[in-house]
């Protein structure tokens, strides 16, 4: 259950941070919503999930797949460039995330 928690603020946190740029600084008033809505569900949910894994893993995914997700929908479908040095920013976040998950960071 904490992991699906887990993948429930990891996608509510891509999702409210996509609408971030579709809000234009929160010029636009349904993609601001949209945004503030799941920025609410990733918060509360992530909430929960700290209270059955540990704060350290726990974040470390949330963060890792965030920032990974987020910069491919960047990539993707604003068409913004990332470069050979930001690619190997993520390379290393992943192998982060790898690692801490492996050895884990104790309970």
């Amino acid at each position: 259950m904490p992991y699906l928690l887990l993948a429930i603020a990891i996608g509510s946190e891509i999702v409210a941070t996509t609408f971030l740029k579709y809000s234009e600084g929160f010029s636009r008033l349904i993609p601001t919503l949209i945004c503030a809505v799941f920025y609410l569900i990733c918060h509360v949910t992530f909430g929960k999930t700290v209270m059955k894994l540990n704060l350290g893993m726990a974040y470390a995914i949330w963060c890792g797949v965030g920032i990974v997700v987020t910069t491919l929908i960047s990539a993707v479908v604003f068409r913004e460039k990332v470069s050979t040095l930001g690619i190997f920013g993520i390379v290393c976040i992943m192998i982060g995330c790898v690692i801490l998950n492996m050895n884990g960071t104790g309970r």
